[in-house]
């Protein structure tokens, strides 16, 4: 299957995904290429049926924090402009591993103990969504 239909549920990507619209998961958008800094990708979470959608903010070997909501990848801060709403979210520097890629949402106006963020491994991807 090359294209699969996604329905958003929930907040964590909101303001670029809302929840409640529908998009879809191009399942070849990976095939030649790996994901980069700021892909939002779809992450197979529980089996075939749930699946995440989420912004890569970090790969292989980068150093990931945030300081005060700021994201800093190799202790730089990065600017981004999808971002509308920062909570002080503020987590210690810490490795992308080998096979990874670190994702978070684009809604950073909840606590950060509410989000699921992390380190994923690279099989874990879907695709990436069409729009």
């Amino acid at each position: 299957q090359v294209l699969i239909p996604l329905r958003i549920e929930g907040y964590s990507m909101e303001p670029t995904y809302r929840n409640g619209t529908f998009n879809l998961c191009w399942r070849w958008r990976y095939l030649l290429s790996e994901p980069r800094h700021g892909d939002v990708v779809v992450i197979r979470f529980a089996g075939r049926r749930v699946m995440l959608l989420k912004r890569v903010v970090a790969l292989a070997g980068d150093s990931v924090a945030f300081r005060e909501g700021v994201l800093l990848i190799n202790g730089q801060p990065v600017t981004e402009p999808y971002v509308r709403m920062r909570s002080n979210w503020n987590l210690e520097p810490r490795t992308v591993a080998a096979g990874k890629v670190y994702v978070v949402g684009d809604n950073r106006g909840v606590p950060i103990e509410r989000h699921h963020l992390g380190q994923v491994d690279q099989e874990r991807i879907m695709g990436g969504v069409l729009w």
